[in-house]
């Protein structure tokens, strides 16, 4: 063929287009294969009953299909043919592209060997390289079109709704429905179709194709096949080695074969031998390379995750051929030793890498100046290949694209056997618990490369403009032979790179060489058929510096598709149970948990594997990498948090060695150390306590780490929890420790920690768990209170506390320690306002209840309770009056019960405004001088809305707004407001007769030491005065005229009680009758002036007397005793 045809048939731009276009249409089978392999996005014609008929008729006569005839099987069909035609369209097009790009590689390879063109990757690498491709792809296609098991159905089913549309069969069904037939056993069909091609000839023959190609990889297949000791011993990528033991890359003829992709080259190889079998036979060096390949892999990847199971595909298309049997053989012998030995050889050569790649990242990350170094300058008038070597030996820039390109390699041969080798007898071979480390580095690498792109940019343009060019204008000058076309693609090419300069680089000008690449590929195409009067195998220096040139224009302008091609991870978006699981692993693996991060960023690969041809399946594979993205990030947040519980942890649990409770101990011990003769051993039971500082002895790293302990250490069972000052100490050193992390993070550790702060305050937090401001509600009110109304704790007004009366098996704590001064001040601490509005708003709940049961009593009682408000005065009626009241013990236990709840709602409302006036001194002042503005004659509107914003605050008020709302929201069975308000004041009356009662009990004697009763009647004081203003201010009346009232009924019961002669009645009258003094000093809206006239003081007087004395002579019997 002559030169002037080999130009007009424009090899290099077929098959830059034919592979692009290869690889939309492998794609688009393989979204088939896909698609109709789910019964979820399968054809909905596919699944029909009613078409079950049509759908067997269709495959059984396939491509033969009498549409006339077979109305009785058609039918379906028939019925929704313009459905059919409108969904299987794009279905038949995509086989109809498999046809024309059939008949297109047709074209191009016959012509390919018609120009005997000649192939050498080590020469004209780009013109090799595609045309290995071709045949690759083309051979991937036909094997994933005959793995689509509904190919006729689909193609039959279009053509029939086709034909009875349209009246006729569409132009491409007969040449299609033929084409599927043929390939049904792909591998025999394309073994014919490559016969031409594929004749083995020796090297002297110039016309060889398809097994030249492949012999020129025999070099570069056998280096890159070596073990992690060659490696080792030649120092691999090592930047600080020496320079005699460092691997040179100019031992390549061509920059890009150093960095191409192992797995390339098995598919090129692996499928080429099995389309050209015969030189197996007839070539020593063929068979060479073809068992060191099939010695490599048990599989090899066609697409994404559809793969070609090497030995038994190449066995079975053997077996069924005469002659080779030996081959046979050899296929056998490869794959025990590809099961023996393939796992430990790659899982070695990643062990390498870890450390090898790990050393070169170090190294540029600390001297970037590495990926552009300053080559010497060249003598004057020579380009000798020794000194080309040195300048290749100096790009290490390229050590890093090979460094990406090795890792790859190595990550995929794992993935693709790890999902395909399900049954194996060393399953360890295809697990690495270390994956991350390498897929970390490999990210590294890449994002150091991407920072450093300037560096890059300025070294390799000088060295186009400075000596490619000067070399290039050199070597062209010399050739002996030049025709036009390829002096003026030469020439061209050096007035481009002798135009470059540095400002461009500077200026941030955008490069674009791909024109000239492009030119090179044509003219490799030029310069490789037999009858070029010009001949690249003849000028090997023009290759290698053209080679060179290429790989240089490419650090210029295409930095980033050189990532993509060296270090793409996309098959990741088709194993994603691999990738998954490789995660999981490293999280395992403590270790691995600083490369965990690997995984959200390899999922930004996926986008790579996407082509223009198959648009629709863009929004499933972003979906895909948002959604594991997201995944991954969100377990390694969940990792992270847990990390740093865990140390704040610890460190709170430092912190609380710390409290003053725990020095007890050490301070007993070392006080009677100097009496006690030898150490007591310590009781059976009590925990040896480690002394501060303990911690920072080491550690046995085999200990696993403490699980995370609640800051609250709340246990529903046993009812235990910390005390609010324990947990404040401890969220003190959470925070403190955060706090001084923030320096390592970067992060926002303020808004976390006031995020955190603050969901703690309300009911529940954003997941939905229950709160410490639940759980200490819960615990107060259950616990504490609840014992606290059973009389086995009390209320000491002296202490400011709860405390624990001594009795057997009542309670397991010490209420003093949960309720004094200090314990309400942090609980107001950690719950805040919001917090402390839900304690409140639960403690007035319970408070209402047991309103709702007082209401109760005295409607029952309702006529004697009017009677006696009439007749208070009248001892004799009262007489006959009193005993016909029921429950009367009740309303005053009740009551009781109220008091102490608002009791303690007062003590950490003064808790709260402690904490207040600290955090907002400036604010307390203007609320409390607002309160002092509320006089009687205020709207009640106003005073309430002032007194809530108070209570907020924790300033006490004459009129509780909380209780006030609780009180309002009941909902009760009286007709009236009349009647409700009528109930509350029968309340007081019915509370006042009952008083005596409380005499009788012998827990009713007032203590001086505690200030209060040991059954809690001082806190009756607190509810009559609370519970009336409130209710009185609901049914808007005058409180003081009720609570008048009340002291004058009181003040006649109890002075009544003076008559009694039954002394058990009247065993705790002096007790009592100071009740009414804590009345008067608990309200505002009483006087002593008001007691004094209804209840003399002398009494009174007399009552504190009699109290004082009968607690001291109690104390001196106890004493004596």
């Amino acid at each position: 063929m002559s030169l002037t045809s080999a130009y007009q048939h424009k090899l290099a731009e077929k098959l830059t287009i034919l592979n692009d276009r290869g690889q939309g249409v492998l794609i688009r089978m393989y979204n088939i294969k896909k698609t109709c392999s789910d019964p979820k996005s399968k054809p909905p014609f596919l699944l029909e009953k009613s078409m079950e008929s049509s759908l067997k008729y269709i495959n059984k006569k396939f491509p033969n299909i009498d549409i006339r005839n077979s109305t009785q099987h058609l039918g379906p069909v028939q019925r929704e043919k313009s459905e059919i035609i409108r969904y299987l369209t794009n279905y038949y097009q995509s086989f109809v592209d498999v046809m024309e790009f059939r008949d297109h590689v047709y074209e191009l390879l016959n012509t390919i060997d018609a120009c005997q063109c000649h192939f050498d990757i080590n020469l004209n690498f780009d013109f090799t390289r595609s045309y290995l491709d071709l045949i690759v792809t083309y051979t991937s296609v036909i094997l994933l079109l005959s793995r689509i098991e509904d190919r006729r159905v689909l193609i039959g089913m279009f053509n029939c709704a086709h034909e009875m549309l349209h009246g006729h069969s569409d132009s491409s069904f007969a040449r299609l429905g033929q084409m599927v037939l043929e390939y049904d056993h792909p591998l025999k069909k394309l073994t014919e179709e490559f016969g031409p091609h594929t004749k083995a000839r020796f090297i002297c023959f110039p016309s060889q194709a398809v097994s030249e190609a492949l012999l020129s990889l025999y070099c570069l297949f056998v280096r890159r096949n070596q073990g992690a000791e060659q490696w080792r011993s030649v120092q691999l990528l090592s930047l600080i080695g020496t320079a005699s033991a460092m691997i040179n890359p100019a031992n390549s003829d061509t920059m890009a074969c150093e960095y191409l992709s192992v797995e390339v080259m098995e598919r090129w190889i692996v499928i080429g031998f099995l389309l050209c079998h015969g030189c197996l036979n007839s070539n020593a060096d063929c068979q060479k390379l073809w068992k060191l390949c099939l010695q490599g892999s048990l599989y090899i990847t066609l697409i994404r995750e559809d793969v070609l199971q090497v030995h038994k595909v190449t066995e079975d298309l053997f077996s069924s051929l005469k002659g080779y049997g030996k081959r046979v053989a050899d296929i056998k012998e490869s794959k025990e030793h590809a099961i023996a030995n393939s796992g430990q050889f790659h899982s070695q050569r990643r062990q390498f890498l870890r450390i090898a790649v790990k050393e070169m990242e170090t190294v540029l990350t600390d001297e970037p100046g590495l990926l552009g170094p300053k080559a010497r300058e060249r003598e004057e008038g020579k380009h000798d290949l020794a000194f080309l070597s040195f300048c290749i030996s100096k790009f290490f820039a390229l050590f890093a694209f090979m460094a990406l390109s090795f890792i790859r390699d190595e990550v995929t041969w794992l993935v693709r056997h790890t999902e395909n080798v399900t049954k194996t007898k060393t399953p360890e071979d295809y697990v690495d618990s270390s994956i991350a480390e390498l897929l970390f580095l490999l990210e590294e690498v890449r994002a150091l490369v991407r920072r450093h792109i300037k560096v890059i940019q300025q070294y390799h343009l000088q060295y186009l403009a400075r000596f490619d060019a000067l070399v290039l204008s050199d070597i062209i000058q010399n050739l002996s032979v030049c025709p036009e076309e390829e002096s003026i693609i030469m020439s061209s090419f050096v007035s481009t790179l002798s135009s470059l300069n540095l400002k461009q680089v500077d200026n941030g000008e955008k490069f674009e060489f791909s024109g000239l690449r492009l030119d090179w590929f044509r003219l490799q195409a030029y310069t490789s058929v037999a009858k070029a009067p010009l001949h690249l195998h003849e000028n090997p220096d023009l290759a290698k510096v053209m080679n060179l040139i290429v790989f240089h224009s490419r650090m210029l302008d295409s930095v980033e598709n050189m990532l993509v091609e060296t270090s793409d991870l996309s098959t990741f978006c088709f194993h994603l149970r691999t990738f998954e699981k490789m995660f999981a692993v490293t999280l395992e693996e403590p270790a691995m948990f600083r490369y965990a991060i690997a995984f959200p960023l390899i999922c930004a690969h996926f986008v790579h594997c996407t082509h223009e041809m198959c648009p629709e399946e863009y929004p499933h594979l972003k979906n895909h990498g948002l959604h594991h993205c997201n995944s991954f990030l969100e377990e390694l947040a969940k990792q992270t948090s847990n990390c740093v519980l865990e140390i704040c942890a610890e460190q709170r649990n430092l912190s609380e060695q710390l409290l003053p409770k725990h020095c007890a101990t050490t301070i007993s011990k070392a006080k009677n150390k100097k009496t006690m003769k030898q150490r007591q051993a310590p009781r059976k039971g009590e925990p040896e306590r480690d002394k501060p500082g303990a911690e920072s002895h080491r550690k046995n790293r085999s200990i696993v780490t403490k699980a995370i302990v609640w800051l609250a250490g709340y246990n529903a069972t046993t009812q235990e929890i910390a005390r609010p000052s324990e947990l404040l100490a401890g969220v003190k050193a959470y925070i403190s420790f955060i706090q001084s992390l923030a320096q390592f993070l970067g992060a926002d550790v303020s808004r976390v920690i006031r995020s955190a702060l603050l969901q703690q305050t309300q009911p529940l937090d954003s997941c939905g768990e229950q709160t410490i401001t639940t759980l200490y509600t819960n615990w107060y009110l259950e616990s504490l209170l609840r014992q606290a109304s059973s009389g086995t704790i009390i209320l000491s007004p002296a202490m400011q506390a709860f405390i624990s009366l001594p009795r057997e098996g009542e309670q397991n704590f010490s209420a003093e320690e949960f309720s004094d001064v200090s314990e309400m001040r942090a609980l107001a601490e950690l719950l805040g306002p919001y917090g402390m509005k839900f304690l409140s708003e639960n403690l007035m709940w319970h408070v209402t209840s047991q309103i709702v049961e007082l209401k109760k009593l005295v409607v029952e009682n309702m006529d004697i309770l009017v009677q006696i408000r009439s007749n208070f005065n009248k001892a004799d009626l009262m007489a006959s009056l009193l005993p016909q009241l029921t429950g009367a013990d009740n309303v005053l236990k009740r009551m009781t019960i109220i008091g102490v709840i608002l009791s303690f709602r007062a003590m950490a409302q003064e808790g709260l405004r402690e904490v207040f006036s600290s955090h907002c001194p400036f604010l307390m002042g203007p609320i409390e001088c607002l309160k002092e503005f509320v006089t009687p004659d205020t709207d009640i509107k106003v005073t309430l809305s002032i007194f809530e914003l108070a209570s907020a605050a924790g300033v006490d008020c004459d009129i509780d707004p909380a209780l006030v709302a609780a009180i309002a929201n009941l909902k009760t069975d009286l007709s009236s407001p009349e009647e409700e308000y009528k109930v509350a004041c029968l309340l007081l009356i019915f509370l006042a007769v009952s008083l005596p009662l409380l005499a009788m009990d012998a827990a009713s004697f007032y203590s001086i030491e505690k200030d209060g009763y040991s059954n809690n009647i001082h806190c009756l004081t607190k509810a009559i005065i609370q519970v009336s203003a409130a209710l009185f201010t609901v049914y808007n009346k005058n409180i003081e005229t009720h609570l008048k009232e009340f002291l004058v009924v009181a003040s006649v019961s109890l002075l009544q009680l003076g008559q009694e002669t039954d002394k058990l009645k009247t065993r705790n009258r002096e007790s009592i009758s100071l009740l009414m003094r804590l009345v008067v000093e608990e309200s505002s809206f009483l006087t002593l002036d008001m007691l004094e006239s209804c209840f003399p003081y002398v009494l009174l007087r007399n009552a504190y007397r009699e109290v004082s004395r009968a607690f001291h002579l109690n104390r001196v019997s106890a004493s004596t005793h």
